[in-house]
């Protein structure tokens, strides 16, 4: 699949943050479908819910510092016809509530849509107590529970219409910080299908969020030496087996990389998919077994290579197997 035909971004494009995509798709639903509401958790402005608070305000409920009952709330309206998106920051929806998810809403199957902001490290100075790593292995283990990770803005303002058209719970993460565009307003989206963005034959990198351009970048930088071919994984439950494993029949080799625990999260699902089907050599990207830290989210995105360099780095590990 060629870059033109896939409609991806010029390298260079203008930052923009993926919570405002959210926010921009959040505003397009709302216009499109009265049931849908929105929940907050004394994050409006953070998590980019004020456009819809502001214009919506019959639809918008504010429920203050108190997840646990956000789910439940959420989970008593979607049973009633609603569509409720709750959100807050990712260590406390799902994480402080994840009880609450699990049985008012998956087990219910309730038609809720779960928004886990600030996710990963590059949330920087608020320190590991609000950096979410550990959110897609305890989502993705729930049954009938969707986990998306958009890759940029737009597909963040694409996953917010494909959710509303889904029926059942949805799980979306996504960072604070503005990330460079992969994605046009024409690339195709689908929920639970993965992407080739970069064909290649050496080393499969599969890579969800705003890593996705870091994987890019590292294939363009390793081209003289390794042709790589780059998986955009958006939609981490369910899998998209099929092009995962079309992808690494050929190359041999994988690399996974995401903002995130090496345990539990896209890497241990990627891990679990090749075992059964298709068992070779892989190198996981990610944070090794530790909480985050505080400091500028280009440093501790540095320490824990996830970068183009650390990502060649692994490729090249990878590569001599």
């Amino acid at each position: 699949m060629t870059k033109a035909a896939l409609h991806l971004a010029p390298v260079g494009a203008e930052l923009k943050g993926i919570r405002d995509g959210f926010g921009q798709g959040l505003l397009e639903v709302a216009a499109l479908d009265p049931r849908v509401v929105v929940l907050s958790a004394d994050l409006t402005e953070s998590i980019r819910l004020e456009g819809f608070a502001k214009t919506y305000p019959d639809r918008f409920i504010e429920l203050g510092v108190a997840e646990q009952n956000m789910a439940g709330v959420a989970a008593g309206l979607a049973l009633s016809g609603k569509v409720p998106f709750i959100a807050s920051y990712a260590v406390f929806n799902p994480g402080r509530n994840w009880d609450q998810l699990r049985v008012s809403i998956c087990y219910s199957q309730a038609n809720v849509k779960v928004i886990g902001a600030h996710a990963g490290i590059s949330v920087g100075p608020d320190g590991a107590t609000h950096q979410a790593l550990e959110d897609i292995a305890i989502t993705r283990v729930l049954p009938d529970l969707l986990v998306v990770a958009p890759t940029d803005y737009e597909e963040a303002r694409k996953v917010v219409h494909a959710i509303v058209a889904h029926e059942g719970p949805v799980y979306v993460r996504f960072g604070r910080e503005k990330t460079h565009q992969v994605t046009t307003e024409k690339t195709p989206f689908a929920l639970g299908k993965a992407q080739v963005l970069r064909a290649g034959k050496a080393v499969t990198v599969i890579a969800c969020g705003a890593q996705v351009y870091d994987a890019l970048q590292a294939a363009e930088k390793l081209k003289k030496n390794h042709s790589i071919e780059v998986v955009s994984v958006s939609t981490i439950k369910p899998l998209d087996a099929e092009t995962l494993l079309k992808s690494v029949r050929k190359t041999g080799r994988v690399v996974v990389v995401e903002e995130h625990q090496v345990t539990g999260g896209l890497g241990g699902a990627v891990c679990e998919l090749l075992s059964q089907k298709l068992p070779v050599p892989v190198r996981l990207v990610g944070v090794p077994d530790t909480f985050g830290e505080s400091g500028a989210a280009s440093e501790l995105l540095e320490k824990f290579h996830l970068t183009p360099q650390g990502i060649m780095a692994a490729v090249e590990e990878v590569a001599c197997l």
